[in-house]
């Protein structure tokens, strides 16, 4: 029985802590799949295409990744239907700390209950976990690089 994984992000833009979760967990599951979610609580600074595109450049000129990455998108319906259709039985989740346990924890219940998927959480490498995407852009918009 092979292993499906999905790791979902809005990836708005992907940053270093998302490439290492997902490194990490290519190399746990036999297949992952990337997935670039709209999250309508969030206003995106890219359009869902643009962070796919990027998102895929970034994986493919990774030497260290593996080359068991499916990346795609997402936006109707819910999570769990996407892990239905690809025969994924668990969720990946990178957490930077216990802010992010308190805001994912119902989600997880409900993911399960909804469709029996597990979801595991990987906290990125030590010298990433400051970063976050918000913090991307906030910089980007006031000038910085």
């Amino acid at each position: 029985m092979s292993s499906i994984a999905v790791v979902p992000g809005s990836f708005d833009p992907v940053t270093l802590g998302h490439l290492d979760v997902i490194r990490r967990a290519a190399t746990i599951f036999d297949e992952l799949h990337v997935l670039v979610v709209h999250n309508p609580g969030k206003s995106a600074m890219l359009p869902i295409a643009e962070r796919v595109n990027l998102l895929q450049k970034s994986i493919d000129e990774d030497p260290e990744m593996p080359d068991n990455i499916t990346v795609a998108s997402w936006s109707v319906g819910l999570l769990v239907d996407y892990c239905t259709e690809v025969g994924a039985n668990v969720l990946v989740k990178g957490i930077r700390s216990q802010i992010d346990v308190a805001y994912e924890t119902p989600m997880v219940l409900m993911n399960r209950s909804l469709a029996g998927v597990e979801t595991i959480f990987l906290l990125p490498e030590p010298s990433h976990s400051h970063v976050s995407s918000s913090l991307v852009r906030q910089v980007a918009a006031l000038g910085e690089t």
